[in-house]
């Protein structure tokens, strides 16, 4: 239902009603019953309009226009052409839209009622929503909402927009193009607006987000001179300001293209040159067999909050997700998807496995928590990938948030200067290497990262870590000892190394160990902060 509001200061017999018309994204057919009555019932019809004159939104309207209507249009003062107004383009617009809202609020006054038109739905990318800023808290306002331009877009394309538990990113093609990539990189499905000029920003962000081949164009949807297409196959030259580029729903898409089920992938000829053509067109080539790959993916120490755009692209992109069961659980289920989880202590055999599959073209996510090249899964991918007969399979890394910066972070800045990161573990190291890389950070008065520092099956290495440390270390030298860190369970301490005790660390536990430097102080609010000056004392 439309969209009423009362907020107006006088009486409303004696002033008319301001109306937000969506008409739809062009098919004059596709107006609404209540759109239709709105605009043959009004006084005045308002629509706004390029110098040229021309307007979209009347041609859309004009068989309900009546020979007695007041027409108001609207005139832009610029487009995408420069300006000399002394407060540069949006100067310009923002004078024009308080001249347009005057003289709207001219014909409310005198008590007519106002119909401004809008392609589309009024409050979404509109030029109507100004003139509803500035009118609606002084007059009685109704929206009438339209089908909008994406709706259209997706229905002409005959695709699945949004499926189950996708979500859908709305973007402007104005947008810097490093935001538009992580955002493209980072979407289910995705619209971008706005095209015309920024066109080749657009198709590069595409590109550089790895989605270029899902991309579709539709231009001037439902209107005479609609075109649909490959987004990759569109000249730039051509295009318009009133297109857009569709990255439809990945549930059930094939590889590198839009989902299957709609006249998208068969229909661009018939749009533009009609039926012969279309059903003239030569069968297609056959097929090449699908290119697959690995994509080894950090999911940083906790949940979606750390999670990169690119990684979270990388795991909406892939067909299997191969990981630790403790780790594959915290990425979301998605139809279609294949999970692969596995015990924690069969590194290489996952990887193989993961090839296994990307060699028969599947597209692989191997999951792994925190950054996957410290201490995770990318090394033993690549390990296995360097050998006959996956040389060939292509393998990408993609960085995570680590936990030693997590823990880094809620307690303060402790890595503030040089620091050394060691693991703990010796299940594929011997302690006698361990502790002479701990003798040798100590010695050199390096802030430590302590990773795996225990477990059910290793309850000694931690005792044995503090008191190797204490060697170098005042027994006051502040220990941040972080569980869990971005987790339901987050628990981050502060202690002093001579007091570390080791029945407290498990294998969700991470250590940072001061330098001589680091510095423990109890802010005014109570809380305790960790931070390692950047300049080291001259000595």
């Amino acid at each position: 239902m439309s969209e009423q509001q009362e907020r107006h200061t006088a009486p409303e017999a004696a002033t008319g009603r301001l109306y937000g018309v969506g008409l739809g994204p062009g098919d004059p057919s596709l107006m609404t019953v209540r759109a239709v009555e709105v605009v043959a019932g009004a006084d005045v019809v308002a629509y706004h309009s390029a110098r040229h004159g021309r307007s979209i939104a009347r041609s859309i309207a004009g068989r309900h226009l009546r020979p007695d209507h007041i027409e108001e249009r609207l005139v832009y003062p610029v487009t995408t052409e420069t300006t000399d107004h002394p407060g540069g383009y949006r100067g310009a617009l923002e004078e024009f839209y308080e001249e347009a809202a005057a003289r709207l609020a001219a014909h409310l006054d005198a008590g007519r009622s106002v119909a401004l038109l809008a392609e589309g739905d009024p409050l979404f990318y509109g030029s109507y929503m100004h003139m509803h800023k500035r009118l609606a808290h002084r007059y009685p306002t109704e929206v009438v909402p339209g089908v909008t331009s994406v709706s259209a877009a997706a229905a002409r394309l005959g695709t699945p927009l949004v499926e189950g538990e996708e979500v859908l990113a709305v973007l402007p093609g104005t947008l810097p193009e490093e935001e538009l990539t992580a955002r493209l990189a980072a979407a289910d499905a995705a619209v971008v607006m706005k095209l015309g000029r920024t066109f080749p920003t657009v198709r590069r962000a595409l590109e550089r987000s790895g989605r270029l081949a899902e991309a579709r164009y539709v231009e001037r949807a439902t209107m005479a001179a609609e075109r649909t297409a490959p987004l990759a196959e569109v000249d730039p030259g051509s295009v318009p300001y009133f297109s857009m580029a569709v990255l439809p729903s990945r549930v059930g898409a094939p590889h590198g293209g839009p989902a299957p089920g709609g006249p998208a992938a068969t229909a661009d000829a018939a749009v533009t040159a009609g039926p012969a053509a279309a059903a003239a067109r030569p069968e297609p080539p056959a097929a090449a067999p699908p290119a697959g790959g690995v994509v080894v993916v950090g999911l940083g120490p906790a949940g979606p909050l750390w999670l990169t755009p690119e990684a979270r692209g990388a795991l909406s992109a892939a067909e299997d997700l191969v990981g630790y069961t403790t780790y594959l659980d915290r990425v979301p289920v998605r139809p279609g998807q294949r999970r692969h989880a596995s015990d924690n202590k069969v590194e290489s055999e996952r990887a193989e496995f993961a090839l296994d599959l990307a060699r028969k073209g599947r597209r692989v996510a191997v999951v792994s928590s925190g950054d996957p090249g410290v201490f995770a899964m990318a090394t033993a991918v690549l390990e296995v990938a360097s050998a006959d007969p996956y040389r060939e399979v292509p393998v990408r890394v993609l960085p995570g948030m680590t936990a030693a910066h997590a823990a880094a972070a809620r307690a303060g800045a402790p890595l503030g200067h040089d620091y050394a990161v060691v693991s703990l573990s010796d299940r594929l190291k011997p302690w006698e290497v361990i502790a002479g890389r701990l003798r040798a950070a100590a010695a050199a008065d390096l802030v430590l990262a302590l990773y795996n520092p225990g477990s059910r099956s290793r309850v000694h290495q931690v005792g044995k870590a503090r008191e190797l440390l204490l060697e170098h270390r005042a027994p006051h030298t502040p220990v941040v000892v972080a569980r869990d860190v971005g987790g339901p369970e987050e628990s981050v301490r502060i202690v002093r190394l001579a007091e570390l005790d080791p029945d407290e660390v498990d294998m969700r536990t991470i250590l940072l160990v001061g330098s001589t430097q680091t510095r423990a102080v109890t802010r005014g609010d109570g809380q305790e902060i960790v931070w390692t000056p950047r300049r080291y004392p001259d000595r």
